[in-house]
């Protein structure tokens, strides 16, 4: 089943993060709660999920960001696009980056852009499967130094 996700998938979402950045640290239970709750009352983001038997196989985040560009369109990014090791090979992230296409189009957004890392072969050909097509826009990245 693909869906937005609810408060109740905290854990599953953690579990799926864990695997698509290992290094990343722990967060208390409490802090991560919290910032769960302000995601998921965010009507700008969205969680999509997919599903398998109770459990969750596959993830990524939309998020709608507001414009005055395009007619005052909105425009969406999508990231953490994260499939479990263990359902791979199904379909899944194709499905859950379809559906939160869907709810960007739903929202007007004029363009949904997506980056990934430049090493990433196998999964930029997933994106290429649901329509993302690389060459028409460059994206660049700067993150603070530590």
């Amino acid at each position: 089943m693909i869906r937005v996700a609810t408060i109740d998938d905290l854990e599953g979402v953690l579990n799926l993060y864990k695997e698509l950045r290992p290094s990343d640290p722990d967060l208390d239970v409490s802090f991560a709660q919290d910032k769960w709750a302000e995601i998921i009352n965010d009507p700008q983001t969205q969680i999509v999920v997919a599903e398998i038997n109770g459990e969750l196989a596959s993830t990524c985040a939309l998020g709608i960001n507001k414009s005055i560009a395009n007619g005052a369109r909105p425009f969406a990014i999508i990231e953490h696009v994260i499939t479990s090791s263990k359902f791979r090979r199904q379909g899944l992230s194709g499905r859950v980056l379809e559906f939160a296409i869907s709810l960007a189009w739903e929202n007007n957004c004029c363009k949904v852009m997506l980056l990934s890392g430049a090493q990433l072969k196998g999964a930029h050909s997933v994106y290429e499967s649901v329509g993302f097509k690389s060459g028409i826009e460059t994206g660049f990245v700067i993150k603070p130094s530590v």
